[in-house]
């Protein structure tokens, strides 16, 4: 029984930058070859970044695809890398796009799986389902594939697929069944959702069992806009043992040693009506024998959901700055829990060096506030700045006559004003700090408190983000570390303070009650009748759907930030702002 040792690699890249992922490529690869691996997986679309969107139609960018992956190929063998198969993603096209009048049926742009093997191109896979739900629109972009490319190396029949086409029963792995391979790569760009890691491991499994196959799952990590991409990389034998499970949200070498079945010489099967076709490549060349210590891989543990959703927001806002050339941000810190929260994230993410704080108290600032927002300064290290908003505020109310909660507004938008005016200055990148349930129920104000370039608690509810500050302080603590949130943030009533004695609670329901309405209405699609079977008091219902769609135009305008649940406002949710159905 042969013996292959693949390696997955986890890697970060990023969109467009071809010379860049090139690089990357080059040397995770290296890497695998000094491990002794035969055949190393990257994940979907590695050489142009993923998801490339509209860049699809330009063909300047396609050919520059096509560009990348022939400088690719001639660089491994000039870096003495040909002997290893590498398997990475790119985009191709064999004709216009589908938009073009120009299109041919069957023909445009495609997702597309490369095997580089002595300096050149030796097999080209296209992937064959295009999800066209959530936030991908594929089937706007590619042209799927009808033929399941299977290499034969080493000895070992390895058949190719790409992402989707491991969510869908009936497809390819059903037809690397018919073709008798021993071990199907799968090569990912599956974005991250809570709780999506403990879907992937058993969908593996099936489809390992399905197609009587190993199954290695390589899949990438890093920010791309609002999604970001936690790895989660493995490889299950055929009858569905995990055998090596790679970390979350850190780039990773997986190696993993593989006894597979010996391809069998016989014809390949052919395909009925509608079926997909298989065709084989053997890949020339002696393969070293394996020595030294086994690479068996290792399985790492699961983390708790506070961790997960931490570090996932972590990585898309390290990411988000890191690539969009910013080097520092700057964020209001009211003495609140959400900017505390925000805060801490920010100084996790890029150090307390390029994290700035304002505060902006105005005569209706408590006392408490201020002292919590210059305590959480000094438990992050971040630099500090005080402005007080309340001389602005009189200047406006002196030429202009407010009152009510035009008022409370104004003070807002000063605050907002200040921020942008202070990124201007000093090219600091304004992180916005608006929660999911705040921003369903339209509970901020437009060019004030939703002033920003980037939210990382945009899809975190309310009460979520009370257990992320909870563990983040938990966790300091166990490293024995000053826990970044002040405790009085924590505990203390929820308020914007724009008028005396005003709590959360004036304007909404408890935010139990009210995130359990919205994961109802928001995440899950029930409509009114929906939420009343689920038990919710009907005149609350009422009250939160109200809000819920009168706010779509304040979203429309709304910062990016990450997405972790499975229905995020922006990419995933998308319903018009002109809107009279109610149900």
């Amino acid at each position: 029984m042969p013996t292959l040792r693949i390696a997955l690699a986890q890697v970060d890249p990023t969109v467009g930058d071809l010379a860049g992922n090139v690089a990357l490529v080059r040397g995770w690869t290296r890497k695998a070859a000094e491990s002794g691996a035969h055949l190393v997986a990257f994940p979907e679309m590695v050489l142009t970044g993923y998801p490339v969107e509209d860049l699809v139609f330009r063909e300047s960018f396609v050919a520059a695809s096509r560009a990348a992956l022939a400088s690719l190929a001639a660089g491994l063998a000039e870096d003495g890398l040909g002997s290893t198969a590498v398997l990475v993603g790119y985009l191709d096209a064999d004709g216009k796009a589908r938009i073009s009048s120009e299109a041919t049926p069957g023909r445009g742009p495609r997702n597309a799986l490369a095997v580089l093997h002595s300096g050149r191109v030796v097999a080209t896979y296209f992937k064959h389902h295009l999800p066209n739900y959530g936030v991908f629109d594929e089937d706007r972009y590619f042209v799927p594939g009808d033929t399941l490319q299977v290499i034969r190396l080493g000895g070992v029949d390895v058949a190719l697929t790409i992402c989707e086409d491991i969510w869908q029963a009936g497809g390819p792995f059903a037809v690397a069944a018919r073709a008798k391979v021993g071990l199907v790569v799968n090569i990912n760009g599956s974005p991250y959702e809570l709780d999506k890691d403990d879907v992937r491991l058993p969908l593996v499994q099936r489809r390992a069992v399905e197609a009587g196959a190993a199954v290695a799952y390589v899949n990438m990590i890093g920010g791309q806009d609002e999604l970001v991409f936690d790895g989660d990389s493995m490889v299950v034998a055929a009858d569905g043992t995990l055998l090596a499970r790679a970390t979350q949200f850190a780039e990773e070498l997986l190696l993993v040693d593989l006894d597979l079945p010996a391809a069998v010489d016989e014809p390949l099967p052919k395909s009925k009506r509608g079926q997909m076709r298989i065709a084989r490549t053997e890949i020339a060349g002696e393969f070293a024998s394996l020595h030294g210590v086994a690479a068996r891989g290792a399985i790492s543990p699961r983390v708790t959901d506070e961790a997960e959703v931490w570090r996932a927001l972590v990585l898309g806002l390290r990411d988000y700055v890191r690539k969009n050339g910013f080097r520092s941000v700057i964020v209001a810190v009211s003495g609140g829990i959400d900017s505390a929260v925000v805060a801490a994230i920010a100084v996790d993410a890029l150090g307390p060096n390029q994290v700035y704080g304002v505060s902006m108290p105005s005569d209706y600032s408590s006392e408490h506030s201020k002292d919590d927002a210059a305590d959480m300064a000094k438990r992050t290290g971040l630099h500090y700045l005080v402005e007080p908003i309340q001389p602005m505020v009189d200047a406006f109310l002196s030429n202009i006559a407010l009152s009510g909660l035009a008022v409370e507004n104004l003070q807002a938008r000063v605050r907002g004003v200040i921020l942008m005016a202070l990124s201007n200055q000093d090219n600091h990148l304004v992180l916005t700090t608006g929660n999911k349930s705040e921003l369903a129920v339209g509970y901020s104000t437009l060019y004030g408190d939703s002033v920003g370039g980037f939210n990382p608690l945009k899809d975190v509810p309310k009460t979520l983000v009370w257990r992320l500050a909870k563990w983040r302080n938990a966790e300091a603590a166990r490293r024995g570390e000053v826990p970044p949130i002040p405790e009085n943030s924590i505990t203390k009533p929820p308020s914007a303070e724009l008028r005396p004695g005003q709590l959360d609670s004036d304007s909404l329901p408890d935010y139990e009650e009210l995130d359990a309405i919205l994961a109802g209405y928001v995440d899950g699609d029930l409509g009114r009748d929906g939420l009343l079977v689920a038990g919710h008091d009907p005149v609350l219902v009422d009250r939160v759907l109200r809000m819920v769609d009168t706010a779509e135009y304040k979203r429309r305008q709304s910062a990016p930030g990450p997405k972790i649940s499975i229905k995020a406002f922006g990419r995933d949710r998308r319903l018009p702002i002109t809107n009279r159905f109610k149900g």
